[in-house]
C-alpha cells in the first residue's frame, strides 16, 4: 500500500477493493487520476482509494498517470539529538528538493540539504522511506517521489536558508520543539516520524 498526498488528504494505493465504507475505489489501471485530484482538491472528494489486484504493478500504473519529479532529502540529527527543520510556505518542513541529471539519489539527498540549510559534514546513517504527494507546476499536476534519509553531523556553523527557495528559517529543534514543529508541518513529513515520537512518548531516536 502507497499513499499519494495532495494537499494533506492522503489518496491510498492498494491491492484491496475495499478499505472502509467511506472510501471510493477506482480501478487504478483506467482511473483518470487528474480528475480525481481536481474533485479533491475542490472538497468534492476526500476519501479516495486505487486499486489494482498485483502489487508489483501499483507504482508502474501510478506513474503512468502523471509526470513523476524524483527528489531526496534528509531528516538531519546533531550530537544533541536535534532534528533539522526549514521553514518554507507557513509550515515546518524537512529539507529536499530535486535530483539532477548524473546524480546518485545519495549524493542529491546531501546536496540539497547543504543548499538549503548550509549544513555540512554530513553522513547518510540509514534510508528511512519514500513518499509521494501532487504539486501543481506550470499550471500542470505532478508527482513527486521523494527519497528520505537520515543523516548525522556534527556541524555546528551558522545556518543559512536558501531565499531563492523560499526558505525562510533554518533551525536546529529538541525533542520538544520538534514537537510543536510537527503540528505546524506536513503529514507527508509526519509519515517519517515514528508514531510513538508524534505522541510524545519518547525522546530516543526520531527512526
Amino acid at each position: 500500500m502507497y499513499k499519494v498526498f495532495v494537499n494533506d488528504i492522503p489518496i491510498i494505493v492498494s491491492t484491496k477493493k475495499e478499505i472502509g465504507e467511506n472510501y471510493t475505489t477506482f480501478p487504478l489501471k483506467s482511473v483518470r487520476l487528474k480528475k480525481v485530484i481536481k474533485k479533491i482538491l475542490i472538497g468534492e472528494l476526500l476519501y479516495v482509494n486505487l486499486y489494482h489486484p498485483d502489487e508489483t504493478k501499483l507504482l508502474k500504473f501510478l506513474f503512468k498517470k502523471m509526470k513523476v519529479v524524483v527528489a531526496a532529502g534528509g531528516m538531519v540529527v546533531n550530537d544533541k539529538k536535534e532534528i533539522l527543520f526549514i521553514y518554507r510556505n507557513n509550515r515546518w518542513d524537512l529539507p529536499k528538493g530535486k535530483t539532477e541529471k548524473n546524480e546518485s539519489i545519495e549524493e542529491s539527498a546531501i546536496r540539497e540539504v547543504e543548499e538549503e540549510t548550509g549544513v555540512r559534514d554530513l553522513e547518510i546513517t540509514r534510508f528511512i522511506t519514500r513518499t509521494y504527494h501532487v504539486f501543481k507546476r506550470k499550471g500542470k499536476l505532478r508527482l513527486k517521489e521523494t527519497y528520505w534519509y537520515e543523516m548525522y553531523t556534527e556541524f555546528d556553523g551558522d545556518l543559512v536558508p536558501e531565499h531563492s527557495e523560499g526558505i525562510k528559517k533554518v533551525k536546529w529543534k529538541n525533542y520538544e520543539k520538534s514537537q510543536k514543529a510537527l503540528k505546524k508541518s506536513y503529514a507527508n513529513i509526519k509519515m517519517l516520524f515514528p508514531e510513538k515520537y508524534l505522541a510524545g512518548k519518547s525522546e530516543d531516536r526520531v527512526a
